[in-house]
C-alpha cells in the first residue's frame, strides 16, 4: 500500500511534470554507465591513468549502484520516496562536479564511486514515483516515455560521450550533468508529491518502531563488502598475479563477507533480500541470467573503444558510432515486438536473447582479425544487439512472475542488483583477460604489434563472451517456466523496488522496454 502527501499540489496545472522529472533522472543515472566509454583514451592522456584506473572509473559507479539499490529501495519507502529521489539528484550532481574537476585518476574514482551512490537513490524510486503520480491509462503512457527514455540511454550514451569528448573536453561528460539535475530537482520540487511504501510516514508512526531499525543495514554492509572485495580482487589478480597476497586476501574477504551475508539475510526481521526466493529454480536462473546477460553483452564494449581509438585512430564520435548497431537493433526489436514478447513463455524470449547475444559475440570473435576495421564488429553486434532486445524486456517481469505476488517488490530489486552487478564483474574479470594480452608493451612497440595485440585480447573476451552467455541461455531454457515455481504469481514487471505486490501495476515497465538499458 502506498500513502502519497502533496499530491494535489504536485498534479495541479500538469500532470505530466512528474514524468518529466523522473524520466529526466533516469536518462542521465544510466547514460553515465557507457558515456565514458568513448571518453576512456582521452582520460588516460589527461590524468596519466593507468589502465586499472580506467577499468575502476567505469567500474566503481556500477559496483555502487549494484550494492546500494536494493537497501535504497527500503530507506525510500521509509523516508519518503520524492525526498530520496532529490537527495540521490544532488548527490549525484555535487559527485559529477568533482568528477569534472578530477585532478587527478584516484579522485576520479572515488567521485565516480559517490555519483553511484545517488544513481541508486534515483534508481530505486524512479519507479514508484511514477506508480504514485498516475493510474489508469496515465500510467502505461508514463511508463512507455519512461522505458523508452532507458532504452535511449543504451544508444545515445557512446554517441553523445563522443561529441562531448571531441567538441569539448572529455570534463563535459560530467559537467553536463550540472545543469540537467538542476532542473530535474526543481520540477521535482515544484510537481512530485511525496509517497511511502507501508501507508504510514515513519515519524508519525512510533509503534513502528525506529525507521532506520527496519533497514537490513548489516545486510547491505556484507553484500556492498563481497562485491567489492570481489572487484578488487579480480582486478588485482589480472594485475599482479592470483597467488598474490593481496589477491587472495581480497578473494578471501569476499567469501567471508558472503557468508555473513547469507548468515545475516536468514536472521534479520526484514532481510534485503529473501533466500527463500533462491530456493525457487526459475528465480535462481532467472537472476543468473541476469547477471551473466549483463557481463556478457556489454562490459566488451569498454574494449572496443579502447582498440577502435588507440588502434584504428577513429575520432570519439566515430567510436561512439561504431557501437550504435547493437542499441539500435535492440531497441528496434523492443519497440515493434516487446508486446509479443510478454505474451510468450518468459524461457523463450530471455534464453532465446541470451543464445543470440552469445552467437554475436562470437560471430565478432570470427570475424576480427589483425587487419580488420570496426566494419567487422557490425554483424555481430547487430545479432547482439537482436539478442538484448528480446531478453532484456522480459527479464524483470519473468523474475516476478517466479517469485509470490507479495515479494514482487523485493524481486525487481534484486533482478536489477544482480544486473548491475553483472556489468562491474564483467568489466572487472574482462579486463584482466585484455590487460593479459596487452602486458609487455612499451613505447618502442611497432603499431602492428600493438594492434595485433589489442585484437588478440579482444577476440578472448569475445570468447568468453559468448560463451557465457550461451550456457546462460541453455540454463534458462531448461530450468525457467512460467510461474512454474511460483505459487501462481502474476507475470508483470517492474523497474525498481518498493513498488508493492501488484503484479498488473508492475507490468507497465518491462512491458514498455523498461529494461532495455545497461
Amino acid at each position: 500500500m502506498q500513502s502519497a502527501t502533496g499530491t494535489a499540489a504536485g498534479r495541479t496545472g500538469g500532470k505530466w511534470w512528474p514524468l518529466v522529472a523522473v524520466t529526466l533522472g533516469n536518462f542521465l543515472l544510466l547514460v553515465d554507465v557507457t558515456i565514458v566509454n568513448t571518453a576512456l583514451p582521452r582520460i588516460a592522456d589527461g590524468l596519466h591513468a593507468s589502465f586499472t584506473s580506467l577499468q575502476w572509473v567505469m567500474d566503481i559507479y556500477a559496483l555502487a549502484l549494484a550494492a546500494l539499490l536494493m537497501v535504497a529501495g527500503s530507506a525510500a519507502d521509509l523516508f519518503g520516496r520524492r525526498r530520496l529521489y532529490v537527495a540521490g539528484l544532488t548527490l549525484f550532481a555535487l559527485a559529477s562536479l568533482a568528477c569534472g574537476l578530477a585532478p587527478d585518476a584516484g579522485l576520479l574514482v572515488a567521485a565516480r564511486a559517490v555519483q553511484g551512490v545517488g544513481a541508486a537513490a534515483m534508481f530505486a524510486t524512479n519507479t514508484p514515483l511514477l506508480m504514485a503520480a498516475y493510474q489508469g491509462r496515465d500510467r502505461g503512457v508514463a511508463f512507455g516515455v519512461w522505458g523508452g527514455t532507458s532504452g535511449a540511454a543504451a544508444a545515445i550514451g557512446p554517441v553523445l560521450g563522443g561529441v562531448l569528448t571531441e567538441y569539448a573536453d572529455w570534463r563535459a561528460i560530467f559537467l553536463v550533468n550540472l545543469p540537467l539535475t538542476a532542473v530535474a530537482v526543481w520540477i521535482t520540487l515544484r510537481w512530485v508529491g511525496e509517497s511511502h511504501g507501508d501507508g504510514a510516514h515513519p515519524r508519525t508512526d512510533p509503534g513502528r518502531g525506529s525507521a532506520a531499525a527496519r533497514i537490513d543495514w548489516p545486510g547491505a554492509a556484507a553484500f556492498t563488502a563481497c562485491a567489492g572485495a570481489l572487484t578488487y580482487g579480480l582486478m588485482r589478480g589480472g594485475e599482479r598475479g592470483w597467488t598474490e597476497r593481496g589477491t587472495l586476501v581480497a578473494l578471501g574477504g569476499a567469501a567471508l563477507a558472503l557468508l555473513v551475508f547469507l548468515v545475516v539475510e536468514r536472521r534479520v526481521r526484514r532481510p534485503l533480500l529473501d533466500l527463500g526466493l533462491l530456493r525457487r529454480p526459475s528465480f535462481a536462473a532467472l537472476m543468473a541470467a541476469a547477471l551473466l546477460l549483463q557481463a556478457a553483452a556489454f562490459p566488451y564494449l569498454t574494449f572496443v573503444g579502447l582498440w577502435v581509438q588507440n588502434v584504428l585512430g577513429l575520432s570519439p564520435v566515430q567510436a561512439g558510432l561504431a557501437v550504435t548497431p547493437m542499441a539500435l537493433t535492440s531497441l528496434l526489436v523492443g519497440a515493434l515486438g516487446g508486446r509479443y514478447l510478454q505474451r510468450a513463455a518468459p524461457q523463450l524470449p530471455v534464453g532465446i536473447g541470451l543464445l543470440l547475444v552469445g552467437a554475436g559475440a562470437l560471430l565478432q570473435y570470427a570475424l576480427l582479425g589483425a587487419g580488420s576495421g570496426w566494419a567487422a564488429l557490425v554483424p555481430g553486434l547487430a545479432v547482439s544487439g537482436l539478442g538484448i532486445g528480446t531478453a532484456m524486456p522480459v527479464l524483470v517481469s519473468a523474475a516476478l512472475g517466479a517469485a509470490p505476488p507479495q515479494r514482487a517488490g523485493m524481486a525487481s530489486g534484486a533482478v536489477n542488483t544482480f544486473r548491475q552487478l553483472g556489468y562491474a564483474l564483467g568489466i572487472a574479470l574482462l579486463g584482466t583477460v585484455f590487460a593479459d594480452a596487452l602486458h609487455g608493451l612499451g613505447p618502442g612497440t611497432s603499431r602492428a604489434a600493438v594492434g595485433a595485440a589489442y585484437v588478440t585480447g579482444l577476440t578472448h573476451i569475445m570468447l568468453i563472451s559468448g560463451v557465457v552467455a550461451l550456457a546462460a541461455g541453455l540454463l534458462v531454457l531448461a530450468v525457467v517456466r512460467r510461474g512454474g515455481d511460483a505459487g501462481g504469481a502474476g507475470h508483470g514487471g517492474s523497474g525498481g523496488r518498493g513498488t508493492g505486490a501488484d503484479g498488473g501495476a508492475e507490468a507497465a515497465p518491462a512491458r514498455a522496454g523498461a529494461s532495455a538499458g545497461v
